[in-house]
């Protein structure tokens, strides 16, 4: 039996981004966050009641402050006391989980999502989906564009800006454009 393009996308094999099941989701996803970004933050609370309801889990005293955007939200495996700020985009064709403590700056941007290479791959709609795992205790500064299939370890930074295309040790601190060690002073 054939696998569905949702299958592919979640056995991280080349999909058909473009179809009916992921449509739909992406539909379900679109409402949820349609409401999280237009709730009264005193009503909204630290998730809004219905992105809460489509994470994959949402750890204690979890925040993603509005605006946010998501395509899919099941995907999502916040750790406690973990923060979103505001303009966060999270791509989540693969999971993405992040670990207790965390504090993610201002537009950062995690993208699992990966496009074909071939010119007839992406005119037939294909990607592929790779996780991204964010460790306990991590820092990344606004702006920061995190690439699927990246790991970042506990306690680590990431600069404001930084593109981050390798995983980074638990503890290192990067930077630039792609990120690159630095030294902390």
């Amino acid at each position: 039996m054939a696998k569905t393009e949702r299958e592919k996308m979640a056995a991280g094999e080349w999909y058909a981004c473009v179809d009916d099941e992921l449509d739909a989701l992406r539909t379900a996803a679109q409402t949820a966050v349609f409401e999280h970004n237009s709730l009264p933050p005193i009503v909204r609370g630290d998730i809004g009641p219905a992105l809460r309801a489509l994470l994959g889990s949402d750890g204690e005293n979890a925040r993603i402050e509005a605006p946010f955007y998501c395509p899919y939200g099941f995907n999502i495996f916040l750790g406690r006391r973990t923060f979103l700020n505001a303009g966060c985009t999270v791509l989540d064709t693969a999971p993405v989980r992040i670990g207790d403590n965390t504090m993610i700056g201002p537009s950062v941007q995690i993208y699992c999502a990966d496009h074909h290479r071939t010119v007839e791959g992406r005119r037939a709609g294909l990607e592929i989906a790779r996780p991204v795992t964010v460790g306990n205790d991590v820092w990344i500064g606004g702006g920061a564009i995190i690439l699927g299939g990246v790991t970042i370890g506990d306690g680590a930074i990431v600069g404001a800006g930084a593109v981050v295309t390798r995983d980074v040790p638990a503890g290192a601190t990067v930077a630039g454009n792609p990120a690159r060690p630095i030294e902390r002073r």
